[in-house]
């Protein structure tokens, strides 16, 4: 991975984590004296960075894969037709796998 886009990448995780907490501090107090995130909020949170998460670990792969595999055919033209089989073959169980993975994260949202 490039060292420029990969700082890029973590500066804009830091930023997103700052957006996700910004509102947080200027939240009025909870008059009842209980704690600003219920049970049902923590749940939903997770839920929604859970799906995110697959989603990115499932892009990732593919990714990993369709590179890999164009490299593997350049260095051998005769055996693109059992690497790209192979590639879809396990392109499409991860992509099964992610799909699993955001409806869980989703179910947990509901």
């Amino acid at each position: 991975m490039n060292k420029k886009f990969a700082k890029f990448a973590l500066v804009a995780i830091v930023f997103g984590f700052a957006l996700m907490i910004a509102p947080a501090v200027y939240a009025q107090p909870v008059e009842d004296g209980g704690s600003a995130l219920t049970t049902d909020g923590a749940r939903k949170l997770g839920g929604a960075i859970g799906a995110g998460l697959a989603v990115m670990g499932g892009a990732a792969g593919i990714g990993r894969i369709g590179g890999s595999a164009v490299e593997s055919m350049a260095r051998q033209p005769e055996a693109a037709d059992k690497i790209s089989g192979a590639m879809i073959l396990t392109a499409a169980f991860i992509e099964g796998v992610t799909l699993f993975a955001i409806i869980v994260g989703l179910l947990a949202v509901l």
